[in-house]
């Protein structure tokens, strides 16, 4: 025998020693299957309480504020919950928490009510859930939040329209132009505003208060989630020097 051919009868033999027989291999690959479906299992309840826990917050938040309204700061903790059960457990844990306090607002408070909290901000928590989990910069999140929340605007005055069979849109911009003549009262100006502009304006007033409030919504999720333990993207570098945010 040549001495390459020994030193590769010797490798092999090394090689075969360090191999573990299949037999063990088989033993654990059982015991690891074992072991994932054990914390599986063990994962399952508590998945299901915390997801029903915070489903059970967000109504109480919404139910709260209908009788006995806090300001808006209350109101920034609406979409919480619903993007704290995405954060934790998921796209399906998120959509079942919306699913789950809307009807149990159905229950407490009916219907029309429990609508206006889905929409928008049930779906507004899953969706705000989604990007943060995926480390979305904040100015899409705020951006496709306050989407949202401007189509609730719009869905909750149709749906109130159909309900009391009067055109909630007309009586809010004959408001706007109360306070328009109001303002140009005040200034001196001899000039009556266009129904053009006021539309324009309420538009804009509407967009720019929900752009606001996904801001403050974002902020104080930063603040509060992260000591959870379940942090969000960081804001702009620009709010962290403003706050003097060290990590």
């Amino acid at each position: 025998m040549t001495t390459s051919e020994l030193i590769t009868t010797l490798t092999d033999g090394v090689r075969a020693s360090l191999t573990p027989p299949a037999k063990f291999q088989f033993m654990d690959d059982k015991q690891t299957r074992v072991r994932d479906t054990t914390q599986m299992k063990l994962e399952a309840p508590l998945k299901m309480l915390e997801t029903a826990f915070l489903a059970s917050v967000a109504s109480l938040l919404w139910f709260i504020n209908a009788y006995f309204p806090l300001g808006p700061v209350w109101q920034i903790f609406f979409p919480v919950p619903i993007a704290l059960v995405y954060l934790r457990w998921g796209n399906r844990a998120s959509w079942m928490a919306a699913l789950t306090s809307g009807l149990l607002l159905t229950v407490l408070m009916g219907p029309v009510r429990s609508l206006q909290f889905v929409m928008p901000y049930a779906f507004m928590g899953v969706l705000l859930g989604t990007t943060w989990h995926r480390r979305v910069p904040w100015i899409v999140s705020i951006t496709l939040g306050a989407l949202l929340g401007i189509l609730g605007v719009f869905v909750r005055l149709w749906l109130l329209s159909v309900l009391s069979n009067e055109d909630l849109w007309i009586y809010s911009i004959n408001y706007i132009t109360g306070i328009a003549e109001w303002i140009f009262l005040q200034l001196q100006i001899l000039a009556t505003p266009s129904m053009f502009w006021i539309q324009l304006g309420a538009i804009a007033l509407i967009v720019v208060n929900n752009f606001i409030y996904l801001f403050l919504v974002h902020l104080a999720s930063w603040l509060l989630l992260e000591r959870l333990g379940n942090s969000i993207p960081p804001p702009p570098r620009w709010l962290q020097v403003l706050m003097d945010y060290e990590r």
